[in-house]
């Protein structure tokens, strides 16, 4: 997928009960939506990226890997248990995902005084189509923070691309 836009997604070891993962995390639209809307509830498993230490962590990662080149972001959102990207790769998404999860669990885990998992080993990968794919794409992860009750709008959210309060 290098070079053409993508959609991830990745979410915290632990997020929702494993009977899940095989039914729901798949490439299949309908799936994920389904998957999505389980995370966004948030009712089980932890929370960790709700912390502004981990969040700030979490974007000051995307920071180095949009400038050490590896990537073009796009619209991102940081949800308490899971993360949305949209990115143009300039490097093999496995490697820009594996980058990103190996460092942040790796802090994560020392600001919360913790060890084990800290992220599931599976994440969600989509190649945009085309202009108008890329377009929904990003209104679904600009939204992510409303449809799961964390804001009333997009740019309330403190942790994503909207959000005035965003460096990226």
């Amino acid at each position: 997928m290098a070079g053409k836009a993508c959609f991830l997604t990745w979410r915290l070891a632990g997020s929702f009960p494993t009977v899940f993962n095989t039914d729901l995390y798949t490439s299949d639209g309908p799936k994920f939506v389904a998957f999505d809307r389980l995370l966004d509830a948030h009712a089980t498993g932890p929370v960790w990226l709700r912390r502004p230490a981990i969040a700030t962590l979490l974007m000051a990662t995307l920071r180095r890997g949009k400038e050490s080149n590896a990537f073009e972001l796009d619209s991102w959102v940081i949800i308490p248990n899971h993360v949305h990207v949209l990115l143009y790769p300039n490097v093999p998404v496995p490697r820009i995902v594996g980058s990103i999860k190996r460092f942040t669990a790796r802090e994560a885990n020392r600001v919360l005084g913790r060890a084990g998992p800290f992220w599931s080993k599976d994440y969600f990968d989509r190649s945009i189509r085309d202009h108008d794919h890329a377009h929904r794409v990003q209104r679904y992860i600009e939204n992510n923070p409303v449809k799961a009750g964390l804001c009333a709008s997009p740019d309330q959210w403190p942790y994503s691309s909207v959000s005035a309060n965003s460096s990226l």
